[in-house]
Parts: structure tokens; C-alpha cells; sequence
């Protein structure tokens, strides 16, 4: 990965019951996905889904 695509990408926890997880490991499994990969693919569909998401070369709105 590049630095500037590094920049872009924020980390945190994510507290999940284990029978969660459990069920989208399997899922990530068939998709031949990772865990992180699977999370993210389904909340860029949820995004797109809720017309949530923002549009490309747009910066975040600050709520100050």
C-alpha cells in the first residue's frame, strides 16, 4: 500500500458476540474474503443501499 492510501484508512475496535463473528468469518469464507474485507464489503453496501455514501473527492463535513 502506498502512504497516501495509508492516510486514508483509520483503524479501530469492534466489540462483536462471538456468534457474530463466528457467522461472518463463514461468510468471508465462502467469498473468499477476509474477515476485515467481508465488514467492509457489506458496509459499503449498507452505505449504498441507505444512499450514505459519500461521494468521491468530496472532504468530510466537520460538525463544528
Amino acid at each position: 500500500m502506498t502512504k497516501e492510501k495509508d492516510a486514508k484508512i483509520k483503524t479501530f475496535v469492534l466489540r462483536i458476540d462471538s456468534e457474530t463473528m463466528g457467522a461472518i468469518e463463514k461468510w468471508a469464507t465462502d467469498e473468499f474474503r477476509s474477515v476485515n474485507g467481508q465488514i467492509l464489503y457489506l458496509l459499503d453496501q449498507a452505505l449504498k443501499k441507505g444512499g450514505r455514501y459519500p461521494k468521491k473527492n468530496q472532504e468530510p463535513q466537520s460538525n463544528s
